[in-house]
C-alpha cells in the first residue's frame, strides 16, 4: 500500500512528546513490511535546510482567500531501510513555521495563528501528492494539528485523484483538541455546510479534533484500554459521545518502542550493557546513576527513578503537591533513594527543587537529557509513573525492557503493558494502584520497597520477565495494516 503520514512531529526532526517517536517508528515498521510510506510535516525554524534537497518549483495551497505558497524540501528518514527508504517532505512556509517552537513558546504556549498553520499543513498534504504525481491508498493523520486531513478528503478531495483513498486518524492524546474561534474557519476554504456536517461546532467555537473524529473513515488510538476509557465521561474530554457513536470504526492499537534505541544489550548511553541472562551491567548502571545525582553509592538501597513532563496529566499534584503530595513522606519514611529528571509547570519545578534541598535522598535535574534518561531506566530499581491518564506511555515499556519494574496507575497503556505483582507467587512485572491519590502512591511505593527487601528473588524474577516482553513495532504495524485494508474496502 501507498501510505502518507501527515504529522506535526517526527523524530529526529521535531519532537515535543511521544507523537514524534510513534510516527517515525510506525513508518519504519510499515515500510519493512513492504509498504510505500512517506511523511509530510512543516519545516520548522530548528530544521536546517542545509541537509535537505529542495524540490523544483513552489507549492500552491488553496487556503485563505486564494492560495498560500511554500517551498518543499525532501530528505530520507534516518533508520529506514536502505532498500526501501522513507521520503520525508517538509513544507517550508517562513511566515507559519519560521519561528521557534512547534505549537508555541514558553511565552506564547499556543501560537495565535495555529489554526492557519495547521490548516495549511493539512491541505498542503494533498497538493504535495499532486506535485509528486503520487496518490496514496491511505492518508494517515495524527492528532489535532492534522485533523483537517480526513475532513478535506471527505468533503473536498474524494471526487478527484483521491477517489480511492481512505483516511485513518490516530488520537495520541484526546486532551489536546485544537479548539479555536470560528473566525479562523473561513481560512480553511471549507463551506459552512461542512462546518455543521463535520461537527466542528464546540460551544460556538471550532474544534479541529472533533471534526477529524467525525470525518475519518477509521479511528485509532494508542492502546486498547485508552480506546475504552475515551468512550467514558471520565476520560472523554467531552468527545466521549462522538467516540461511542464511532465505536465500530474505532480501535486501540498499542504503540511499540524502538528496540534499536531502547535496548540494554547495545545501549551506548549506559556504562555496561546487559541482558536478562546477565544483569551485572544493571548494578554498574545503578552505581553510575547514584554518582551522577550525588547520592551515596550503595547497591543495597533501592532507587526509584522518574523521567516525566511535570504536568497535571502525569500525577504531579498527588506526588509533589505542597502539603499534600506523597513524595515528602515516601522519602522521609522509607529507606530508598529517589531521582527525577523532568520539566514543566513552574510551581512543580520549584517544589521539587525545594524537596531536593530538604531531603538527602531525593535529587532532581530540571530539563531533559537523552543520556540521563537512559541511565535512569537502566540504573533504577523501580520506575514511577503515577499518570492521571496515559494514552499509551513509553517509559513503562522502556523500564520493562531494562529490567526496572514500573510502579503505575492502572490506566490506559499502563494497564495494557504492566502486570501487577502477586506477592504470594512472585508473578507480575510491576506494581499497580487503582485510585490516583497521594495515599495510593505512597502505599504502592511502600509495597515495592517491601518486596525489594523481603522478596528479592521475586524482584529478580520480575526483572527478567519484563525484559523478555516483546514491545516491538512489528505487531502494531500488522494491526494498522488490517485497519488500512478495512478502509480500502469501502472505496474499491
Amino acid at each position: 500500500m501507498k501510505i502518507l503520514m501527515t504529522t506535526s512531529e517526527a523524530v529526529p526532526f521535531a519532537k515535543t512528546g511521544g507523537l514524534a517517536d510513534a510516527v517515525s517508528a510506525l513508518a519504519i515498521a510499515l515500510s519493512k513490511l513492504g509498504n510505500d510510506v512517506r511523511i509530510v510535516l512543516p519545516r520548522y525554524y530548528a530544521i536546517s535546510r542545509d541537509k535537505l534537497t529542495k524540490l523544483e518549483g513552489p507549492l500552491g495551497v488553496p487556503v485563505g482567500y486564494g492560495e498560500e505558497w511554500c517551498a518543499v524540501y525532501e530528505t530520507l528518514l534516518p533508520g529506514s531501510d536502505a532498500q526501501s527508504p522513507i521520503p520525508v517532505y517538509f513544507l517550508d512556509h517562513e511566515g507559519f513555521y519560521g519561528r521557534d517552537g512547534v505549537y508555541g513558546t514558553p511565552f506564547e504556549p499556543d501560537f495565535s495563528d495555529n489554526p492557519r498553520r495547521f490548516s495549511f499543513l493539512s491541505r498542503g498534504a494533498f497538493q504535495l501528492c499532486r506535485k509528486l504525481g503520487w496518490f496514496p491508498d491511505i492518508m494517515h493523520a495524527h492528532d489535532w494539528p492534522t485533523a483537517l486531513v480526513p475532513v478535506y478528503l471527505k468533503y473536498v478531495e474524494r471526487h478527484r485523484e483521491f477517489a480511492h483513498t481512505a483516511s485513518v486518524f490516530t488520537i495520541h492524546n484526546l486532551g489536546y483538541q485544537g479548539v479555536y474561534s470560528k473566525d479562523f474557519y473561513p481560512y480553511t476554504q471549507l463551506s459552512w455546510d461542512v462546518f455543521t456536517q463535520a461537527g466542528f461546532d464546540d460551544w460556538d467555537r471550532m474544534n479541529l479534533l472533533k471534526a477529524g473524529l467525525t470525518s475519518a473513515d477509521y479511528l485509532t488510538t494508542v492502546s486498547p484500554t485508552y480506546a475504552e476509557e475515551t468512550k467514558t465521561q471520565a476520560y472523554g474530554f467531552r468527545l466521549d459521545g462522538v467516540l461511542r457513536q464511532r465505536a465500530s470504526d474505532y480501535i486501540g492499537i498499542l504503540n511499540g518502542i524502538d528496540t534499536e534505541v531502547w535496548n540494554p544489550e547495545k545501549d551506548p548511553y549506559i556504562p555496561q550493557t546487559y541482558s536478562y541472562t546477565n544483569l551485572e551491567g544493571k548494578q554498574t548502571a545503578k552505581a553510575a546513576l547514584q554518582k551522577e545525582y550525588g547520592l551515596p553509592v550503595d547497591p543495597s538501597i533501592p532507587v526509584i527513578g522518574m523521567v516525566s513532563r511535570l504536568t497535571e496529566q502525569k500525577g504531579i499534584g498527588e506526588l509533589f503537591g505542597p502539603a499534600y503530595g506523597s513524595a515528602w513522606s515516601i522519602c522521609h519514611d522509607m529507606k530508598l533513594q529517589f531521582v527525577l529528571l523532568g520539566s514543566g509547570e513552574r510551581w512543580c519545578e520549584q517544589e521539587v527543587r525545594n524537596l531536593s534541598s530538604q531531603l538527602p535522598n531525593f535529587k532532581v535535574q530540571i530539563g531533559y537529557s537523552e543520556r540521563l534518561s537512559h541511565l535512569i531506566e537502566a540504573g533504577s530499581d523501580f520506575f514511577l509513573m503515577p499518570s492521571r491518564y496515559e494514552p499509551c506511555g513509553l517509559n513503562q515499556m522502556y523500564s520493562l525492557a531494562y529490567g526496572t519494574p514500573p510502579i503505575v496507575h492502572r490506566t490506559g497503556g499502563l494497564a495494557d503493558t504492566v502486570e501487577n505483582y502477586n506477592q504470594d507467587t512472585g508473578e507480575g512485572t510491576g506494581f499497580m494502584f487503582d485510585d490516583l491519590t497521594p495515599r495510593a502512591i505512597y502505599d504502592t511505593v511502600g509495597w515495592a520497597i517491601w518486596a525489594y527487601y523481603n522478596r528479592p528473588q521475586h524482584i529478580q524474577a520480575m526483572r527478567k520477565r519484563g525484559m523478555q516482553k516483546n514491545f516491538s513495532w512489528e505487531s502494531s504495524a500488522l494491526k494498522y495494516i488490517e485497519v488500512y485494508e478495512k478502509g480500502l474496502t469501502r472505496f474499491r
